[in-house]
């Protein structure tokens, strides 16, 4: 299907269906969701008998729920670390996946996070489109 181009103030448009429009974002979408996904910390390999080592499991668990929220938040770690209270160095370490947080760390971080999500759940409902 050819499609229709516009010149308007200097930048060049390109008229496409609103189904092909649709179906471009879902193409993006997946795009970029499988990019965030190759870009958390893997989780470790299971044991011969299908267990997984509890503690690499857990810190990985937790490293790719605090990127994922922080994501979704529209934060950076410098942000997110100003916000918590804690280092930037803190916040790329338990990204890692490779160190273990203290609750009080963990607190910190989670309060901040579900406070920066509610706003931007609420900032998206208030422009009417959906949340994440």
């Amino acid at each position: 299907m050819p499609r229709q181009a516009a010149t308007v103030k200097g930048k060049r448009y390109v008229m496409v269906e609103a189904g092909e429009l649709r179906r471009l974002k879902r193409l993006a979408a997946k795009a970029e969701t499988a990019a965030e996904r190759s870009s958390l910390p893997e989780y470790p390999p299971a044991y011969a008998d299908g267990n997984y080592p509890a503690i690499e499991y857990a810190r990985v668990s937790i490293a790719r729920e605090i990127i994922q929220d922080r994501r979704a938040a529209g934060l950076t770690q410098q942000a997110l670390a100003e916000l918590a209270g804690v280092r930037v160095e803190t916040i790329s370490r338990l990204e890692s996946g490779k160190h273990s947080p203290t609750v009080r760390t963990v607190e910190k971080i989670d309060r901040v996070l579900q406070a920066a999500l509610k706003k931007t759940r609420k900032r998206s409902t208030s422009n009417g489109t959906k949340g994440k």
